[in-house]
Order: C-alpha cells, then structure tokens, then sequence
C-alpha cells in the first residue's frame, strides 16, 4: 500500500505542470479541497498542494518549450546521479540532469517507450497519501509491458506480480523489501491505441487518487471546465474507478477502493 515511508523505488512524489497555475490551483481546489501554498518568490512560482495542513502533490509552470500540461511521478532513489546513467544505459533519456535544490536532489527522465518520470533523493516527501484526496496508486501504460517491467526493474528492484482483469492481464508492481502486497504501490497496463474517447493513448504514468466518490468527482472535474476521459465504472476486487483530465488537459484517475480489499 502505497504510504509515506519512502524506500528504494516507492512513489516519493508527484507535480503537476501546467500552463496557469493559478487556474490549476482553483480547478484541484474546488475538485478535492486542496489548498495552494507557494514556495515562496525564489521558487519560480512553484508550490504546495495541501489537504488538512499537509502536502499532497506541487505545482510550478510549464519550464519546457511546447511542453504540454501533466502530472509528474517521481521515486525516490539514493543516487540520482547513479540513476541517471542506468536510465541511458537501459536506452531511456535524460530530460532534466540531476539538480540539487537545498537537501534534495532530483532528476527528470523518459523511459524507453515514451513515458516520463522522474527521480527524488530527499530527506521527505508526500506528507498524506492513501487517504480520501490523495494519491493511492500509480500507473504505467506502455505497449510493451513486459519490456517496461525489465527496464524499471533494472533501475529499482520492483517486484511484479500477475492480476487477471476482464480483457488484459495486469502486473501489480511493489517495491524490493518487505512485504509485497503491503509494499505495492502501482501497477503496469497494456497501451491499447485509442484506448478511449478522448484519444489518450500515450504511454505515460497516470497518478490515481483516493476518493470518498468517484461519480461527484468526476462531476465536479465536468463542472469546473476539465473533461471525463473515461467515465465512473466498477473494476472488480479494486474499487470504482474514472479517467479524468483538468482544463489544461493534463490526465489524471480516482478511485474509490473496494471496501472489501481495506477489510
């Protein structure tokens, strides 16, 4: 289960990037009730999302010609710089070399099938996760999956293990240590080209976060200028689930766990 107690390879932390923050900030507010604190003006605009006093994901602006707005999962690793080379190794590309910002050093990466993310090495992280609101799972959907698995294996360790679904099979990922259902954290999905209405078929990590309602979600993103990519809808053993996109257009998913898995 996805927590706060970061090790090798655990979700460390999210951002989003976008083209108006100051639009993003009031479309997650009035979709999950978080409120938007700056960094500060050394910060470049960049911030905190926070739900009860405790951070949840950042948000700064888009630093990237023609980059388009989306949601950044970032793991933690012990040596960004290690990683790093690992990454080109493995034939993905660095995006941004590690940078070092007061205690925490970080990097930003491409895997071998077009999926961004990123890497964290900091003293902390997420300050709330698997609670109404915030972030419960991340996903990877590539057209290779067993590829992908070889690749992020290489840089962290995952474990994997198989999960039949209606139509695919799906590989839940966790990391090395420990217990391996309590240390999942994610899973890897098969990429289907236009795998939904909204032509979403790029591979890409998809943060998923927890809530009390994923119907009233997903009307509340529709009532607040973003768009339901993939309407509410039961996943057995998992919990309801929707795809959803803010007014920049950036991907996002909630889901309302089965209350039997939490049994």
């Amino acid at each position: 289960m996805l927590g706060t107690e970061f090790r090798t390879g655990s979700p460390v932390w999210i951002d989003l990037g976008s083209p108006d923050t100051d639009a993003a900030a009031a479309f997650y507010g009035a979709v999950f009730g978080w409120r938007f604190a700056s960094a500060g003006p050394e910060a470049g605009g960049y911030g905190f999302f926070q739900k009860d006093g405790r951070t949840v994901a950042g948000l700064g602006p888009l630093t990237e010609q023609g980059a388009a707005s989306s949601w950044m999962t970032y793991f933690r690793t012990e040596d960004a710089g290690a990683t790093a080379r690992e990454v080109v190794s493995a034939g993905g590309t660095v995006r941004a070399e590690p940078m070092t910002m007061g205690e925490a050093t970080m990097a930003q990466f491409t895997d071998p099938q077009g999926a961004q993310f990123a890497v964290l090495h900091a003293p902390g992280g997420l300050e709330k996760a698997s609670e109404d609101d915030t972030l419960v799972w991340v996903e990877l959907h590539v057209a290779d999956p067993a590829a992908a698995i070889g690749f992020y294996r290489g840089l962290f360790g995952w474990r994997t293990e198989e999960m039949r679904t209606p139509g695919m099979t799906y590989q839940v990922l966790s990391i090395r240590d420990g217990d391996q259902e309590e240390g999942s954290f994610g899973g890897v999905a098969p990429l289907r080209a236009g795998q939904d209405d909204a032509g979403q078929d790029d591979a890409r990590w998809v943060p998923y976060f927890a809530v009390a309602d994923a119907d009233a979600v997903a009307a509340a993103v529709r009532g607040n200028g973003g768009t339901v990519v993939v309407p509410p809808a039961n996943v057995p053993d998992v919990g309801r689930v929707a795809w959803l996109a803010d007014p920049a257009q950036a991907v996002f998913a909630v889901l309302r766990p089965d209350p039997r898995q939490a049994a």
